[in-house]
C-alpha cells in the first residue's frame, strides 16, 4: 500500500532485503529454496501470500511442527513417513465445507495444506498404546475420510473426527460449533454416559482447545523425547523426570498414561496404564546379579483411601537383572476418583548369595484424569438435567471436590478383562480384576 504514495516509498517497498525477513518469518523460505525458484524475495512473498495468505498467522508454526516431526521420525520411524499424504488444494477444503455445511478453522485447513493426514495404516501418527490384550494406534485422518465421519447425531452434533484407530474404533473429535455444551474448535475423546437414560448423553475428555494447540503440543512431546519410540511406534506414555528411585545399583523409573477408551465419567471409572523400567548400573559388580521375587503396592486414591497389594513377580515373570541389563513391563490400574498415586517396592534375591534378599524402591507416581466435561443431556428420573460442568484437576492427590463420588477401590493388575469395541462408542465394562 505504501508504494502508491510516493516514488521514494515505492523504491523503499521494493527493497528486496525487507521481503527476505518476511519470507523467512511467515513462510520459512530458505536461501536454498530461493535459489531454486530464481525469484526475488518480494516475488516469492507475494506469490506465496496469494496462495496461503489466509493462514499467515498459522503457517510458520504448523510448517515447523511438520518439518520437525518428519525429521525426527525419519531417523526413528521411517516407515511412518511413507504413510503421510501430500497437501490438498484450497478448492478441496472448500468442497468439504460445502459437503458438511460447516466452516473449518483456519489452523486445521492450514495443516492440511502441508500434509493431508495419513493413510489408514498401523502404526498411527498420533500415537499408540498397548497392554496384554488391548491395542490402540491412532491415525491422523485425511480430509475426505474425516468429512465422511462428520457427525450430526445427538451427542456429537457438528463434530469432525480428527483421528481414528482401526482396532478400537476410537476417534478424537473437533467441535465445529458451540453446541451441546462444547466450545467451538474444542478437541476431545467421547465417553458415553452409561448411567443416563438418554443414549445421546456423551461426556468428553478434553485433549485440546484448538487444532493448533492440540497438534503442536503433541509434536513437541514427540520430538523432545517426551514420548518413547518403541518398536518403530510412538507410545503416549508421560514420564516425570523426578519419578525415579535408585536403590544400590538398581534404578526404577515410571511412565504413565490415561486410557479414555477404557474409562467413563458416569459411573466413575478411570483407567490408567503405567510402564516401569528396571535397570542395573553397567558399573555394578557381576555378583550383584539378582532376580525379582515379588512386588508390593500401596495405592492411594484422591479421597485418601489406601489399598495394599502384594503378589509374586511382575506380569507373570520373574526377571533376572544383571549389570547393564534393562527390564521393562507394562501394567494398569483403575480408580473411582479422578486421580491417585502408587508407590511400593520389589523384593529381589541375589543369584550368588541365594539367601540374601533386599527391597528396591518403586518411586511414587501420580495418575491424573485429563480435564473433562459432563454431558448436557443426562436424564435423571425422566427429567432432563443440564450439566455444563468443567472439571480442572491438578496433580494434588487430594483434589476431590467433584460430582462423581462413588465407593470403588482401585485395583492393581497385570491382566484385565477383554472389552468389546463398538465403532465410535468405546464401552468400558467394570473394573480390572486383581492379579493373584
Amino acid at each position: 500500500s505504501c508504494c502508491y504514495l510516493s516514488r521514494r516509498l515505492n523504491q523503499l517497498s521494493s527493497h528486496d532485503p525487507l521481503w527476505k525477513r518476511h519470507c523467512k518469518k511467515y513462510w520459512l523460505i530458505s536461501e536454498e529454496e530461493k535459489s531454486q525458484r530464481n525469484q526475488t524475495w518480494k516475488a516469492i512473498f507475494i506469490s506465496t501470500y496469494s496462495d496461503l495468505g489466509r493462514y499467515i498467522h498459522y503457517y510458520a508454526t504448523l510448517k515447523k511442527a511438520w518439518d520437525d516431526l518428519e525429521k525426527y521420525l525419519g531417523q526413528r520411524c521411517p516407515r511412518m513417513i511413507g504413510s503421510l499424504k501430500e497437501s490438498v488444494r484450497e478448492e478441496d477444503l472448500d468442497a468439504v465445507e460445502a459437503q458438511i455445511g460447516c466452516k473449518l478453522p483456519d489452523d486445521y485447513r492450514c495443516s492440511f495444506r502441508i500434509h493431508n493426514g495419513q493413510k489408514l495404516v498401523v502404526p498411527g501418527l498420533m500415537g499408540s498404546m498397548a497392554l496384554s490384550n488391548h491395542y490402540r494406534s491412532e491415525d491422523l485422518l485425511d480430509i475426505d475420510t474425516a468429512a465422511g465421519g462428520f457427525q450430526q447425531r445427538p451427542g456429537l452434533k457438528q463434530c469432525l473426527p480428527l483421528t481414528f484407530c482401526i482396532h478400537t474404533g476410537l476417534s478424537q473429535y473437533m467441535a465445529l460449533e458451540s453446541v451441546e455444551g462444547r466450545n467451538k474448535y474444542e478437541i476431545f475423546y467421547q465417553c458415553p454416559d452409561q448411567m443416563a437414560r438418554n443414549p445421546s448423553a456423551i461426556d468428553m475428555f478434553i485433549t485440546g482447545t484448538s487444532y493448533l494447540e492440540w497438534f503442536t503440543s503433541y509434536v513437541n512431546k514427540v520430538v523432545t523425547g517426551g514420548y518413547p519410540i518403541i518398536r518403530d511406534q510412538i507410545f503416549r506414555y508421560v514420564h516425570d523426570k523426578e519419578c525415579v528411585a535408585t536403590t544400590g545399583d538398581i534404578t526404577v523409573s515410571v511412565s504413565t498414561s490415561f486410557l479414555p477408551e477404557l474409562s467413563s465419567v458416569h459411573p466413575p471409572h478411570y483407567f490408567f496404564t503405567y510402564r516401569i523400567r528396571i535397570e542395573m548400573s553397567k558399573d555394578a559388580l557381576p555378583e550383584k546379579a539378582c532376580q525379582l521375587d515379588s512386588r508390593y503396592w500401596r495405592i492411594t486414591n484422591a479421597k485418601g483411601d489406601v489399598e495394599e497389594v502384594q503378589g509374586p513377580g511382575v506380569v507373570g515373570e520373574f526377571p533376572i537383572i544383571s549389570p547393564g541389563r534393562v527390564y521393562e513391563y507394562t501394567s494398569c490400574t483403575t480408580f473411582s476418583t479422578t486421580s491417585g498415586y502408587m508407590e511400593g517396592y520389589y523384593t529381589f534375591h541375589c543369584l550368588y548369595y541365594k539367601d540374601k534378599f533386599f527391597n528396591v524402591t518403586i518411586p511414587r507416581f501420580h495418575m491424573v484424569c485429563p480435564t473433562f466435561k459432563v454431558s448436557t443431556a443426562r436424564m435423571v428420573s425422566g427429567d432432563a438435567v443440564v450439566l455444563i460442568l468443567d472439571f480442572f484437576f491438578n496433580d494434588e492427590p487430594n483434589h476431590n471436590e467433584y460430582a462423581v463420588d462413588e465407593d470403588e477401590d482401585s485395583t492393581d493388575t497385570d491382566e484385565y478383562e477383554d472389552r468389546r469395541r463398538v465403532l465410535d462408542i468405546p464401552a468400558p465394562s467394570g473394573r480390572c480384576p486383581r492379579h493373584t
